[in-house]
């Protein structure tokens, strides 16, 4: 029998079976072992049981909530089950606690691959769930902004709701089908409500939020669960209590914001970048990204080639004295 220390990923590859007899052996004696059923769940993932490497899975994070593994376990097997938008969601709160494990990423780039080319109205009852589309979003920022962007064209003012809290925001898309498509994200730092706006446009839904203080933001997300981005059933809205802007309200104060951006010289410089963020891909906008955030922003680079294999070193102009506070 393998040792207690030696349930490794390579022990299970190697015997599936024999690993799972020895866990099972293993987890008679010591039931609370997250870590031992985090590897029966994926010799169960090996052996294709995939119902109970979730119930392993899904023990060991309540054993030992935050365990990024339990959430690459419970993704792969989902995915194996169909359900891409459960894998995905597990995922990426798996990559949020821990984006050191291996397999994060190209799991939740299979799963968008799936979701993307996903067709309804094909599926068998434990594939329900799965039929709503996914859209994919995206973020930036600037010195007193941060902007979010969802990717569904075409939609309606009357079909899209969007409320801002302190520290979170959501929005709810009423989709052709009758279902709502809701996206909730716990914030990083907090933002003005009353100052924050959506706007609805061809190809996506701007959603902009003024910061509470001119700060850069690490990321997007803070505390991460698997509730952080999620269908309702319809009608079964967020909150009202949190604060609501309706577009009509405010288009004209957006219109006046965006003539006065182009007057002025690094409001103009700002929109230009964030219409290269926009239009860029996602190797331009990582190297954005990562070259303004560790040099301080005094780097901007659109070159993923060069910056993604180094550390950005701040840069300020030739009269500025760059002082850490």
């Amino acid at each position: 029998m393998a040792t207690s220390g030696s349930f490794s990923d390579g022990f299970i590859d190697t015997d599936p079976q024999r690993a799972l007899e020895e866990l099972n052996a293993a987890l008679v004696e010591k039931a609370d072992n997250a870590e031992w059923l985090c590897q029966r769940a994926y010799a169960y993932i090996l052996l294709k049981e995939y119902t109970k490497a979730i119930e392993d899975a899904k023990k060991a994070n309540q054993l030992h909530p935050g365990l990024a593994l339990a959430f690459l376990r419970i993704g792969i097997a989902e995915y194996h089950l169909h359900n891409f938008v459960n894998a995905h969601q597990a995922l990426t709160a798996g990559k949020e606690l821990d984006c050191s494990i291996e397999g994060f990423q190209t799991w939740i780039q299979h799963c968008e691959n799936k979701m993307a080319t996903h067709i309804p109205n094909q599926t068998t009852d434990s594939q329900k769930q799965t039929t709503t589309p996914f859209y994919k979003h995206d973020w930036y920022q600037t010195e007193s902004q941060v902007v979010v962007t969802i990717m569904v064209k075409n939609a309606k003012k009357e079909d899209v709701t969007v409320t801002f809290g302190e520290t979170e925001v959501t929005a709810v898309v009423k989709l052709p089908s009758g279902e709502d498509y809701c996206l909730m994200v716990p914030l990083l730092h907090p933002i003005v409500p009353h100052q924050s706006t959506h706007r609805i446009l061809s190809t996506k839904i701007e959603i902009k939020m003024k910061k509470t203080a001119a700060i850069q933001w690490e990321k997007l997300q803070g505390e991460c669960t698997l509730s952080n981005v999620k269908h309702l059933p319809p009608n079964n809205y967020p909150s009202s209590s949190h604060y609501t802007r309706n577009w009509d309200k405010v288009v004209g104060e957006i219109k006046e914001e965006e003539k006065n951006e182009k007057l002025e010289g690094d409001a103009a410089l700002n929109k230009l970048f964030q219409q290269i963020y926009s239009d860029g891909s996602d190797e331009v906008k990582r190297a954005m990204n990562k070259s303004f955030m560790e040099s301080g922003g005094t780097v901007l680079s659109t070159n993923w080639m060069d910056v993604g294999k180094r550390k950005v070193d701040m840069n300020p102009p030739d009269d500025v004295e760059w002082k850490k506070y």
